[in-house]
């Protein structure tokens, strides 16, 4: 498979598919920068080489085109300065030939939204809630043909195609999986970022160090059941935590107060710890619990035993008790995968659980363990506290991240390598 390093881009117009959907003010300033910034290795080294480059990207979930409040126009000043050249902008996707056989070496093409066309999805769009399920087929019909042309007018572009956008590598759309067919092998490739998070999520899967910690948070057993699952035959601890913890306590027979709870996952709970049992998996989950009488910073709280929650109070973090156990787990880990906080962590008065987990794996990364951490509630923890510096891997991809933890072949990764 080519990779970046091994190909010079002297002469040549690369297409790359970034990930820029970065967060707005109502003012439209940029109030995260991190993922243009994690693309610039990628995109200085095509410069670098005597390359011109032509960036795709999506911005937000626009539903017609154009939308103002989702136009890329408005990072073309912040991307000028961190790439230190002028970005030219391309209003019309399907529209840009002239100005891409007009890039010179060294120049920059940034393309307006690429999800303002249904194509970029292959979704179609307007149809009438009420439509029959013929009406649905022909639409779809009609958009797979166009998806066809909207990816080849893409690629005509370019000389070659670079996917550095993991967030978007489980989606099979035109600019993240399709337009790689119209490339051969020499010439589609994977930039630094997208790398990094191939290698790091195959160092986990496949590459494992032993003993291997899981650690999935969150609030529901719902989202989390097929990462569970296929986990479940990976890991030798997988430790349980956040508010799902509350479904397992209630399955077992413990009182849970008002905390969240999935009534109806009440089986699926059982069935796990069933399963892990009889696979030899270390299942670890609380067994004491921070509680409050509200969902909110200033509440009353108190420490109790995670099955004896009072009937007016909820679980809102793990309590010192499980903080230790957990640590201890992990620092005896030489892979650890962290997906999902501890409890409410956005409150301060309980964030210390999550806390406390994030430097447990800090701790065992320094005794040599292979830490990734992955998942947009987990990722706000370890930069809330700090920590990011201090694990192997910060994993950009959020649905990617957990798809290929599921054991999804990703549509993105998969038309790079085939």
């Amino acid at each position: 498979m080519q990779t970046i390093d091994q190909f010079n881009f002297a002469g040549k117009k690369a297409f790359v598919r970034v990930d820029f959907n970065v967060p707005l003010d109502e003012q439209f300033n940029i109030t995260d920068d991190n993922r243009m910034r994690a693309a610039l290795p990628t995109l200085k080294k095509i410069l670098a080489d005597g390359g011109s480059l032509i960036i795709g990207s999506h911005m937000g979930r626009p539903k017609k085109n154009p939308d103002p409040k989702a136009s890329l126009k408005v990072i073309v000043e912040h991307l000028s300065k961190l790439l230190g050249v002028p970005v030219q902008f391309a209003e019309d996707c399907q529209k840009a030939d002239a100005q891409a056989a007009a890039l010179k070496p060294g120049e920059v093409l940034l393309l307006e939204n690429l999800r303002f066309y249904a194509e970029e999805e292959g979704k179609p769009r307007g149809l009438a809630e009420d439509a029959s399920d013929e009406e649905k087929a022909a639409a779809k019909k009609v958009i797979k043909a166009s998806q066809k042309e909207f990816t080849a007018k893409l690629a005509s572009y370019a000389d070659c195609y670079v996917n550095d956008a993991f967030g978007t590598a489980h989606r099979a759309h035109a600019s993240t999986a399709l337009i790689a067919d119209y490339f051969d092998a020499d010439h589609k490739m994977f930039g630094y970022l997208m790398n990094k998070e191939v290698l790091a999520v195959e160092k986990i899967m496949t590459d494992t160090a032993r003993p291997f910690t899981a650690i999935m948070g969150g609030s529901k057993v719902s989202s989390k059941i097929e990462i569970i699952e296929n986990l479940l035959s990976k890991v030798d601890n997988l430790i349980i935590a956040g508010g799902m913890t509350y479904t397992f306590v209630k399955a077992a027979g413990g009182k849970i107060g008002t905390s969240i709870c999935e009534d109806d996952k009440l089986d699926l709970a059982t069935e796990i710890v069933e399963k892990a049992k009889k696979l030899g998996v270390n299942l670890v989950m609380a067994v004491d619990a921070k509680i409050a009488d509200a969902f909110s910073n200033d509440a009353n709280t108190s420490f109790v035993n995670v099955d004896e929650i009072p009937d007016n109070m909820m679980g809102m973090d793990i309590g010192p008790k499980t903080e230790a156990i957990f640590a201890e787990v992990i620092k005896n880990s030489k892979t650890i995968l962290w997906n999902g906080p501890t409890g409410v962590f956005e409150f301060d008065n309980f964030s210390h659980g999550s806390q406390a987990v994030g430097e447990a794996i800090v701790e065992a990364t320094k005794l040599g363990a292979f830490s990734l951490v992955g998942g947009g509630d987990s990722v706000a923890c370890v930069n809330k506290f700090g920590l990011a510096d201090g694990v192997s891997y910060v994993s950009t991809g959020g649905g990617a991240l957990l798809e290929a933890i599921e054991g999804k072949i990703l549509p993105g990764i998969a038309a790079i390598k085939k």
